[in-house]
């Protein structure tokens, strides 16, 4: 299935982490996938832990769930920042309620955890935060990439080949059962 006409946000925010952005928006830009990235203002440049930047496409607030066919949520400490805005948290229980693919990695649990969607899930995260997702009621796993329905998480960035292998699977099974 091409996924030409598949459109996903990603979000960004200060100290992301850098690998955990690009390499997600890169390989799903190689697929035909429209990336948008998103922060507080569109036009706006955010900085990675590693000093790699990235500008923003659109508003946090210009995220419409109707619009979008999946999420990527990358580490670093942007997620600490990520998850103190509702209209994120919104967007996340959103796509979450219509089954479309969330990504996430690392620290970007923390955001899952404060949209309320980890309770009772399959999950990883990078083990510092093990113990928040485990609190949050998810059944935490030390593996590379874990899947639960729409939700797909990863550890860390020696794991992205085979997050965003999974991912882009996931995105393109949601597609084919979503079409028309």
């Amino acid at each position: 299935m091409s996924l030409n006409e598949v459109k996903v946000v990603a979000l960004a925010h200060e100290a992301f982490e850098d690998l955990e952005l690009w390499y997600p928006v890169l390989r799903l830009r190689e697929e035909g996938v429209r990336v948008h990235i998103a922060g507080e203002k569109a036009g706006m440049v955010y900085h990675g832990k590693h000093g790699v930047p990235v500008t923003t496409d659109i508003r946090y607030d210009e995220m419409d769930p109707g619009t979008y066919h999946g999420l990527i949520i990358p580490g670093g400490w942007a997620p600490d920042k990520l998850r103190r805005e509702e209209r994120i948290l919104d967007f996340v229980s959103q796509l979450n309620q219509q089954g479309k693919p969330i990504g996430e990695i690392c620290h970007a649990g923390w955001v899952l955890i404060s949209a309320g969607i980890v309770q009772g899930r399959r999950v990883t995260s990078t083990p510092a935060i093990r113990d928040d997702m485990v609190n949050a009621g998810g059944q935490w796993r030390d593996e590379p990439v874990v899947v639960d329905k729409n939700l797909v998480s990863s550890r860390r960035p020696p794991d992205l080949p085979i997050y965003m292998k999974t991912y882009i699977d996931r995105l393109k099974a949601y597609c084919d059962q979503h079409k028309g």
